[in-house]
This record gives C-alpha cells, sequence and structure tokens, in this order.
C-alpha cells in the first residue's frame, strides 16, 4: 500500500536583492534591458527590488526585459497603473512564488517625486511584508520619506518586514538621514558598496530587515556583467523568515 503524499518542504531561507537599474543604461550608455536581466539571473533571488524600472519623464513605460525574467522565475507585481509600465515612481518588485495579499503605493515627501511600495505577501513559509523604495539626493527629504514609511508600517498589521533600495545615503553615524529607521531595522552601520559600479566606493544601496536577525550576508553583486550594465552593482541578501517567526513568539511569550 502506497503512503500518502507528504507536503513539500517549506523554505524558510530566501534570496532577496536590490538593484538600481539605471533605466538599463550601462556604464557604457547603451540600453539593454536583456543584459539587466543577465544580471538578475546571476543572482538567482526570489524577491527583487528593482530602482529605476520606468522611463522617468512622459509616459512611464517599463523598461525591464520582462520576457527573460519570466524565463528566470520571476513574476511581476501589478504595481504600475499603466498597462505598459512596470512600477511605482520606477519601483518594481519581482517575486518567484507567493500569493499577494496586499499592495499599496506611497507617494513620498520632498523636493523631487519619489515613492515607495509596500507589498504583503504569503510564501510557502509564511507572511512577508516588502518595502521596496528610492529615495531623494536631499539629506532633510531623506528623513522626511524614512518617517513616512515607518508610519506606514505602522498602521499595518505587525509581521516579518524587510526594507530594500536605493536609500541614497553614504554616510555613517550621527549625520546619516537613516537613523531614524535604526529603532526598526536596527543600526544603520556603514552598508556594502555599491557606486559607482566600476569602482564602488559609497554604500547608497541597503536591504534592512525586523525582526533584526532576519536579513543576513547582504553583499555587493559583482561581477563584470554587473560592473557594465548599470552605474549601481546590485546588492544580494539572505532571508530567513522562520527567524524573524521565532523573534515574534518570544517577543508575545515575553509580553
Amino acid at each position: 500500500m502506497s503512503k500518502p503524499a507528504s507536503a513539500p518542504p517549506q523554505r524558510n531561507t530566501l534570496t532577496v536583492a536590490s538593484y538600481n537599474v539605471h533605466k538599463c543604461v550601462g556604464v557604457d550608455r547603451k540600453f539593454d534591458p536583456h543584459r539587466i536581466a543577465r544580471v538578475i539571473a546571476e543572482m538567482n533571488p526570489d524577491i527583487v527590488a528593482v530602482q529605476e524600472a520606468d522611463k522617468r519623464f512622459g509616459r512611464r513605460v517599463g523598461l525591464l526585459d520582462m520576457a527573460a525574467l519570466k524565463r528566470e522565475g520571476l513574476s511581476l507585481l501589478p504595481i504600475s497603473r499603466l498597462p505598459d509600465g512596470h512600477g511605482w515612481h520606477g519601483n518594481a518588485l519581482l517575486v518567484r512564488e507567493g500569493t499577494l495579499v496586499d499592495i499599496h503605493c506611497l507617494s513620498l515627501p520632498g523636493a523631487e517625486p519619489r515613492g515607495a511600495v509596500i507589498a504583503e505577501l504569503e510564501m510557502p513559509a509564511g507572511r512577508l511584508r516588502v518595502v521596496a523604495a528610492h529615495f531623494g539626493l536631499l539629506r532633510r527629504c531623506r528623513m522626511r520619506q524614512g518617517a513616512a514609511i515607518l508610519e506606514a508600517i505602522a498602521r499595518r498589521d505587525e509581521m516579518p518586514t524587510i526594507m530594500m533600495g536605493d536609500l541614497n545615503e553614504w554616510r555613517p553615524g550621527r549625520r546619516s538621514s537613516l537613523r531614524l529607521l535604526e529603532p526598526l531595522f536596527g543600526s544603520m552601520g556603514l552598508g556594502p558598496a555599491s557606486f559607482p559600479s566600476r569602482l564602488p566606493v559609497l554604500a547608497l544601496d541597503r536591504i534592512l530587515g525586523w525582526p533584526r536577525g532576519i536579513v543576513s550576508d547582504v553583499h555587493a553583486h559583482d561581477t563584470p556583467l554587473a560592473r557594465q550594465a548599470s552605474d549601481h552593482l546590485p546588492l544580494r541578501a539572505r532571508l530567513n523568515l522562520l527567524a524573524g517567526q521565532e523573534q515574534q513568539a518570544d517577543v508575545a511569550a515575553a509580553a
């Protein structure tokens, strides 16, 4: 007599990535969306936040090579209000598996149009919130933008949360505009250098997580192709949803 089929094991550890694709224009000034897709394929991510995924001026048409990305098993979350758009203020999210539960597009305050996307996903290992953002060039604007995101998160249900994007802050310590994120995401030390891609010296891009400890092994994906495809190197990290669930359970038990 055959045994009943067992449920497939849950994948608690995922690969996540953040990539400012510079509108798919490389350091050689060539527009090449397929090259960007190849860099993303090198990382083999389960979730990737993309910045500058759409044209910035005029009609915000999407710039990504979605046919190539779909062949890698990645699907675009329905963020854009245009049928041929990919993101919100250039922020796009691609996911390998999981069910979209809720999505919110947030206009960020500041001197220039900026936005963030807050998506809540039901993953095989549990619920996950993903925040994708691209902060402004001015410090005072970045502080207001970070505060707006924290306020939006606080209004929602508590769940493991990651925040990914080009946060445009290179200074660590007291001068960093990211210090206001520390109560939620922990210390904002110097992250991996990701800009400029040919000789990275500035840590403009970030992958953050709550509860603390769910995100690990954050590093720049530095390959010959990545150095050519955009002016930013992408960041890659490991996400452990089980660690987040255990920490939440410990906090609830101590309350």
